[in-house]
């Protein structure tokens, strides 16, 4: 886990993609963090991805950086903690112009059954499972 979290770190940007109803939807995230253990993602509950996950929790995560990229499977449990909305936005100190943890907006997500694929031209695929 802490190598997809360095990696996604690095790459600053990644990529979530979830599924409103038979469409797939992408947009850029930069948020992640690891608290007890889990790697974790925000959002807003006022977005429409917030919805997306709630009717359907599997996610992708996709990011590059130099000539590697990653892709992460995995299924989004929100952790309603104001202690985990915390220690994201301690993390962000950016974010708190936005965001709350007890805003009843702030919104976190930590990765379970994820599997990452590290890939690249130059050497084999590197799975991670967490």
């Amino acid at each position: 886990m802490q190598e997809v979290y360095e990696f996604l770190k690095a790459a600053e940007t990644y990529y979530l993609a979830t599924v409103e109803g038979d469409q797939p939807r992408v947009r850029p995230f930069g948020t992640v963090h690891i608290f007890e253990g889990r790697l974790y993602i925000q959002t807003g509950r006022v977005k429409p991805v917030s919805k997306q996950i709630a009717a359907n929790p599997k996610v992708e995560i996709c990011a590059m950086k130099g000539g590697e990229w990653i892709r992460v499977a995995a299924t989004l449990v929100e952790d309603d903690r104001l202690e985990a909305r915390q220690s994201m936005l301690d993390a962000y100190p950016s974010l708190q112009g936005m965001y709350k943890a007890d805003d009843g907006n702030t919104q976190v997500f930590y990765l379970r059954d994820a599997v990452a694929t590290i890939s690249a031209f130059t050497h084999p695929p590197v799975e991670i499972r967490f």
